[in-house]
């Protein structure tokens, strides 16, 4: 499976903060928040990563990640000329997903929770067995602002809707998408809403009525924050502060998930390490080489 991460659109509602950099680059905390969505993809076991940005952003997230070969992954990346929406990804990234399945994620969603790697692998195992679509849903209170999912008390999935103004449940689906590779054809194959935008819920859709959709739900103990106002972004950063100065762990660290993945060495983490200027950073990810986390 290779992953997508979509870190395009305009952050209006974070202006003036974007006005001249996208909100994927902004900190969260300590890190850029593109490292949180890129540390979700990693932990699920994906090494073949595009990034998908705006044109003037394309050559500052190189500047940031680089080829990803530091980290044991590849990393590409592909430009979006307009916001049309989050399903047209998969007309982007046709090429680079060939004839693989793929893992969508927004790139201002964070995901936390001990067991992740579980439902992410979860979701994984669904696609490689039994192809379809996995969706990932979250309890919400104001569901009416979300895409919903309604479910059968066996969890069968009875209906997606967008932003429905009486919504059937209160599961959100989060920006966290998996399908096979027949996702690329359905795409080519739906109309524009009527904001012009190819919308994920129509995706969500058509493997509803094929009855190939599972949906997976974060439920107690779980985190998911989707930074896309002031007051989210403040949140999801107060979180990560409070999480890791409790805990003394760092969230999305992406060269501590390498190597938890086995995807470089010790050698090769401490050489990353070795590269980092923040005393702080850098200590942290050696300690983890000791065996002192």
């Amino acid at each position: 499976m290779k992953g997508i991460i979509l870190a395009g659109g305009m952050g209006t509602r974070l202006h003036p903060m974007t006005k001249v950099v996208t909100k994927q680059l902004l900190p969260v905390y300590d890190k850029p928040m593109i490292y949180y969505p890129l540390s979700t993809l990693m932990m699920a076991g994906i090494k073949d990563i595009l990034i998908i940005s705006k044109p003037a952003d394309r050559q500052l997230f190189k500047s940031l990640l680089g080829s990803g070969e530091d980290l044991g992954i590849n990393l590409q990346y592909k430009v979006q000329l307009n916001p049309n929406g989050i399903a047209e990804s998969f007309l982007l990234g046709e090429d680079f997903i060939g004839n693989d399945d793929v893992c969508l994620i927004l790139g201002d969603n964070i995901f936390y929770g001990h067991d992740l790697p579980v439902l992410l692998k979860r979701g994984v195992s669904k696609i490689e067995s039994s192809g379809g679509a996995a969706i990932f849903g979250y309890y919400v209170n104001n569901p009416q602002d979300y895409g919903v999912v309604n479910c059968s008390k066996k969890g069968r999935v009875l209906s997606i809707e967008e932003k429905p103004k009486r919504p059937k449940s209160n599961c959100a689906v989060v920006g966290l998408y998996m399908y096979d590779n027949s996702v690329i054809k359905i795409t080519k194959n739906i109309e524009p809403s009527e904001r012009g935008e190819l919308e994920i819920t129509n995706i969500n859709n058509e493997y509803l009525k094929a009855k190939n959709i599972e949906l997976i739900k974060f439920g107690r103990g779980y985190t998911w924050l989707d930074m896309g106002t002031p007051d989210s972004f403040l949140s999801a950063s107060n979180f990560v502060q409070m999480m890791q100065k409790r805990q003394g762990l760092k969230i999305a660290s992406i060269e501590e998930m390498s190597y938890n993945m086995n995807y470089i060495n010790a050698e090769q983490l401490e050489k990353l390490a070795n590269s980092i200027k923040n005393e702080e950073y850098r200590n942290y990810l050696l300690n983890i080489i000791k065996g002192d986390l």
